[in-house]
């Protein structure tokens, strides 16, 4: 049996219109400019540190933006999609009797109402909030040491370059997925061990590790 660990903007949800749209409604109150469709184009090809050099958003004020974005983001849950495929692969996968989990920067409350709306709660054994924005490697440990989970028969499923360099650096496998965030270009330049263009595939490597 494997642990699958999913992270969920992006990766289970298509969340990137909607925080584009709150973020961008905000930009004003913050100080910042707005970005068009053109710019998120761009900045997919770009890994996290890359991004921050790149917006000139000065670190506590990002920080206090994304908290405004996470509790605004509530309302639009019950409106949000899963990505195309998500849903048979998590169901699927549970079938075969893997443990999935979900780690992620955003709230419990907005990741346990799209789970409810979308009757997947009994595909989770967990969610973990918490993670940093920065990266999630401090919750990644902590979760494998309370949840006694071996690295080696775990797998973290992610759209972003930090979510493969977490796992990189806590020594699990990581599938990185091209449907969220960042482009395949920017994934490929950090070296998942598995790069996936569809759900489907979740199911295909499941049945190899």
């Amino acid at each position: 049996m494997t642990t699958f660990l999913f992270d969920f903007d992006g990766t289970i949800a298509d969340t990137l219109g909607a925080i584009v749209e709150i973020s961008n409604r905000l930009a004003p109150e913050f100080g910042i400019e707005p970005v068009t469709t053109e710019e998120i184009k761009r900045l997919r090809d770009l890994s996290a540190e890359q991004l921050l050099r790149q917006t000139h958003v000065p670190l506590l004020k990002l920080v206090r933006l994304l908290r405004r974005v996470r509790r605004d983001l509530q309302a639009e849950i019950p409106h949000l999609t899963l990505n195309p495929g998500m849903a048979e692969a998590l169901l699927k996968l549970k079938s075969e009797g893997h443990c999935l989990g979900i780690v992620t920067s955003n709230s419990a409350e907005n990741v346990h109402l799209f789970l409810e709306v979308h009757s997947l709660q009994p595909c989770f054994q967990f969610v973990e909030t918490g993670a940093s924005v920065f990266g999630k490697n401090r919750v990644l440990r902590q979760l494998l040491r309370r949840q006694r989970l071996k690295p080696a028969e775990v797998l973290y499923v992610g759209d972003e370059t930090r979510d493969v360099d977490a796992s990189h650096r806590v020594g699990i496998r990581v599938i990185a997925v091209t449907w969220g965030f960042n482009s395949r270009v920017a994934l490929e330049r950090h070296r998942p061990d598995f790069l996936i263009d569809v759900p489907q595939t979740l199911i295909e490597i499941a049945s190899t590790v």
